[in-house]
């Protein structure tokens, strides 16, 4: 995980913070990412959020106007992420799509 204030060249906004996630399997990251993209931000005209999964690894990318958006978004995230993260430890051994 990284985080960068001011921004990064690229970035759009000042504040952003980057977190990948190794599920060890494609499939399992694609759940996860399914599962979390439905909760759009409440607040987009601040907060940007990005996802992605490739080689079994969920990568997120935050960005925001202010650095206390950043902290709101990225902590609600993670909650959600370690909720989703159990129920795939948890149901996923064995499970068929």
């Amino acid at each position: 995980m990284a985080a960068t204030a001011p921004a990064e060249a690229g970035s759009q906004w000042p504040f952003s913070c980057d977190l990948e996630v190794d599920f060890g399997h494609e499939q399992n990251a694609a759940i996860v990412c399914a599962a979390l993209a439905v909760d759009k931000e409440l607040q987009p005209d601040k907060v940007k959020r990005l996802m992605a999964v490739s080689h079994g690894k969920l990568s997120v990318h935050f960005e925001a106007t202010e650095a206390r958006f950043l902290r709101a978004s990225f902590s609600a995230f993670v909650d959600v992420l370690t909720l989703a993260t159990k129920t795939i430890e948890e149901f996923g051994q064995g499970m068929e799509l």
